[in-house]
This record gives structure tokens, C-alpha cells and sequence, in this order.
């Protein structure tokens, strides 16, 4: 599982849950419907798909069920003592994800 870091954004977290809990609630929940959809329509490396069906949102991580997911995410060793260059695509979706958030809590918060 992977939880967006919010660094830097932690003050404005906290206004808008201030003014409206549900309304942090659905701002957090769009994030993670955007990543899980953007990762079931291309982000995710495909060879048997079962990767990209892994795909899950649960409660407030957005994640990949596969055991072997860090290994494709992060790159892993093989038998023959070479190295597979991870692929970041989660990170990738995640950095993508932290402009759009910014801006979600602002609109939220103007509409206070």
C-alpha cells in the first residue's frame, strides 16, 4: 500500500477539516478514485494484468494486492545476479496526484 505524503500541506488539511470534515473527506476520497482509476487505465505495467486487477483503495491507501508489486515498483535482483530497474509507476501516480490534491483542498477551502 502506498500513502500520499501530504508534506507541506498539512496546515491546509487541517483548515479544511476544520470547516468541514466531510467536505476533507470527500476531497481525500476523490484522490484516491483518480489513482486507483488512472492506475486500472494505463499506469500500471501490464504483462499478465493481474498487476493492474490488483489495484485496491482501502480506507485511506490506494495500493496493489500482488506480492510482487515492490519488486516491480522499486526494481529487483535476479538469479543470474543482474538487476530489473523498477518502474515507478505508482510513484509516478502519486506525483501526479499531489498537484491535483493541492488545488482540491484550496477550492475546498475557498468554498468554506
Amino acid at each position: 500500500m502506498f500513502k500520499m505524503d501530504t508534506v507541506g500541506i498539512e496546515e491546509l488539511e487541517a483548515e479544511l477539516y476544520r470547516l468541514n470534515s466531510v467536505r476533507f473527506d470527500a476531497v481525500q476520497k476523490k484522490q484516491l478514485v483518480q489513482m486507483l482509476n488512472r492506475a486500472r487505465s494505463g499506469w500500471t505495467p501490464v504483462d499478465t494484468g493481474e498487476l493492474r486487477q490488483s489495484s485496491i483503495v482501502d480506507n485511506d491507501e490506494m495500493g496493489y494486492t500482488k506480492d510482487y508489486a515492490p519488486h516491480v515498483e522499486f526494481g529487483h535482483r535476479t538469479k543470474n545476479g543482474g538487476f530489473v530497474t523498477g518502474q515507478r509507476y505508482l510513484e509516478a501516480n502519486v506525483e501526479i496526484q499531489r498537484g491535483i490534491y493541492l488545488q482540491d483542498l484550496l477550492k475546498a477551502i475557498k468554498k468554506g
